[in-house]
């Protein structure tokens, strides 16, 4: 696959994605025992951007295990350098001195045709970017696709529940605890998270810095979002899955409205007993707490919005 294989976007996009967890851990922080993450401040919970990258790219590599131009560069076991000697290979194959693949080539063309193969060739790059300097220098390039921290939209009360298993670790964890041992686990009962994305057409498109990133790849990014919790089961996720991704569309490269104003427009409800009311009122609390997604509402402002936007559900 080469750059011309790809059109890069020529509108600017931002979305605005809701998940929920039931029973699970939706992104455990390892500095604090693999506790789900939680603002201190608010006792919301979060989920990292790194963490829903990770999703995005292992769905990516399951939808698309053998479409060219859609490898992924940061997946389980990969050697980044490796990856780097393949675009060196293919650019300059006359290359082989160690120290030679330490700094890109003087020729302006040759340095963007390094950083462009790896482009062309990894799904993640051209979405997301990377810096690919670590020892065998292919460049580095910043990506249209940027996602925050996704935020919980009430706080959250992690449990941390005791279970046991039968099974002993070894003959003496038999012979003292009858082959029983304790261990824990942390869930999140039920939380609704949501987070905010951008897409730069500019970042995908532009002739020399542009990643090549397309329309085409647009919709798998859209896609992954939609269903990349149903290949991400396991016994500490619980239950978790996309309930609302709500995409502004521009009719411009640079855009025809503010990203802030467009997510200002999206607001989240309780719901109890047919009433609706806004996050934080006062009247809600003594309201049962939220255990489902029909606990909530969506609602999505369109009163004088531009017509050069526009809002697409699923």
């Amino acid at each position: 696959m080469t750059m011309t294989d790809t059109v890069g976007l020529s509108r600017r996009h931002e979305f605005v994605l809701y998940f929920d967890v039931t029973n699970g851990n939706p992104n455990g922080d390892p500095d604090a025992g693999n506790m789900p993450r939680l603002d201190p401040e608010t006792n919301k919970g979060l989920v990292s951007d790194v963490a829903l990258k990770r999703k995005i790219r292992n769905y990516v590599a399951l939808a698309r295990p053998d479409a060219p131009g859609h490898e992924i560069y940061m997946r389980d076991g990969a050697t980044l350098n490796v990856e780097h000697k393949r675009a060196w290979a293919a650019v300059m194959p006359a290359v082989t001195k160690a120290e030679d693949f330490k700094k890109l080539p003087k020729e302006d063309d040759k340095a963007r045709a390094l950083t462009r193969w790896m482009c062309a060739n990894f799904w993640d790059i051209r979405s997301f970017g990377a810096v690919m300097t670590t020892g065998v220098n292919s460049g580095q390039v910043r990506g249209p696709v940027q996602l925050t921290f996704a935020a919980s939209v009430e706080p959250i009360l992690p449990l941390e529940i005791s279970i046991t298993r039968l099974a002993a670790t070894t003959e003496a964890d038999n012979d003292a605890k009858g082959g029983r041992t304790m261990g824990r686990k942390h869930i999140v009962p039920y939380g609704l998270y949501r987070a905010h994305g951008f897409v730069s057409a500019p970042l995908a498109s532009h002739p020399a810095k542009g990643t090549g990133f397309s329309d085409t790849d647009l919709d798998l990014l859209f896609e992954a979002l939609t269903n990349m919790f149903e290949h991400d089961r396991s016994a500490a996720r619980g239950e978790m899955a996309t309930r609302k991704l709500i995409i502004f569309r521009h009719a411009s490269t640079l855009g025809n409205a503010h990203a802030h104003d467009l997510f200002d427009r999206v607001k989240t409800w309780r719901t109890f007993k047919g009433a609706r009311h806004p996050i934080g009122a006062d009247e809600i609390d003594n309201w049962p707490a939220a255990r489902a997604f029909s606990d909530y509402a969506i609602t999505i402002d369109r009163d004088g919005l531009s017509d050069a936007v526009e809002i697409i559900e699923r």
